[in-house]
C-alpha cells in the first residue's frame, strides 16, 4: 500500500503556560484534523528553519500547508511599521518565507491560508495592506461579529471563472469566515487573484502555471463542519502532493 502523502505544516510560536512557561511551537489542531482527513500525513513544522533546512524538508515533503496566524512584518515587503501591525514573530516569517520562495521555485504542492496567503505574496514580491479598516474605503469587517462561532459566515467571496479554487469548491462564489485585518495589496509575481470580497479585497491567488499553488484568505479548516465542500481544498492539495 502507497504511504500517504507527507504534508508540512507551518507552526507558530507561543508562550508556554504552568509551572514551567517554557516557549512552544504550536498549530491548531482544526489544520492537522482536515490533512489527515483529506488523506494526507501531516508533519509540524516549527519556525526554527534555516534555509539549509527549508531545503532538506522539502525535498522530503510532498506537499506544503502555510497556516494562519499573527502579521507579517512590513519589512518583509517594504512598507512602513505601525502600531495597528499585531502579532509579528520575525522568526517564523523568515522561516514561511523560504518555505513558500522554495516551493515556488521547485512546483512543491502549496495550500496557504489566511496569513499564509498573504506569506505566498510576499514571497512572490508582492505587498500588503497593512489594515484593512484605515486603508480600503468602504471596506468589509474582516473580522468576526461579537458572539459569532467561529465557523460562522462573515461575507460572500466571487470565485474566477476557470480558477482551481473555483473547479475544486465546484461554485462561482461562496460564504466564508473572516479573521484578518490585512490582505494582499500589490499581486505578487506569477500570481493571479482568483477570489474576491464584495470591498475589492483579495480573497484567493493562484500561480496558473505551478503544479498545485492555491491560497485563500479565509479559514476552510474551520469551515468544513458547516461547509463540507471547504474540505475539497485539503483534498485537492494530498492529490497534488500524491503525484
Amino acid at each position: 500500500m502507497r504511504a500517504p502523502p507527507l504534508i508540512g505544516i507551518s507552526a507558530g510560536s507561543e508562550p508556554g503556560t504552568g509551572l514551567l512557561s517554557l516557549p512552544l511551537y504550536a498549530i491548531s489542531q482544526t489544520y492537522v484534523r482536515a490533512t489527515c482527513d483529506a488523506g494526507g500525513l501531516p508533519l509540524l513544522l516549527p519556525p526554527a528553519l534555516d534555509d539549509g533546512d527549508v531545503q532538506r524538508l522539502l525535498e522530503r515533503l510532498d506537499g506544503l500547508l502555510l497556516s494562519g496566524g499573527g502579521d507579517v512584518a512590513a519589512e518583509w515587503y517594504g512598507g512602513v511599521d505601525s502600531p495597528l501591525i499585531k502579532k509579528v514573530d520575525r522568526e517564523r516569517d523568515r522561516a514561511e518565507l523560504a518555505l513558500a520562495r522554495r516551493a515556488l521555485q521547485t512546483g512543491k504542492p502549496v495550500l496557504a491560508i489566511c496569513r499564509g496567503i498573504q506569506v505566498l505574496n510576499v514571497a512572490a514580491g508582492g505587498t500588503l495592506y497593512v489594515d484593512i479598516p484605515t486603508q480600503v474605503p468602504g471596506a468589509l469587517l474582516h473580522l468576526p461579529e461579537a458572539g459569532q462561532p467561529l465557523d460562522a459566515s462573515a461575507h460572500m467571496v466571487q470565485l474566477a471563472p476557470g480558477s482551481q479554487v473555483a473547479a475544486i469548491l465546484g461554485v462561482e462564489s461562496a460564504t466564508v469566515n473572516s479573521f484578518h485585518h490585512q490582505a494582499a495589496r500589490e499581486v505578487g509575481v506569477g500570481l493571479v487573484v482568483t477570489a474576491r470580497a464584495p470591498d475589492g479585497v483579495v480573497e484567493g491567488l493562484e500561480r496558473p502555471d505551478h503544479p498545485f499553488c492555491v491560497g485563500v484568505q479565509w479559514h476552510p479548516e474551520i469551515e468544513i463542519g458547516n461547509q463540507g465542500g471547504m474540505g475539497r481544498l485539503f483534498q485537492a492539495l494530498v492529490r497534488a502532493a500524491g503525484g
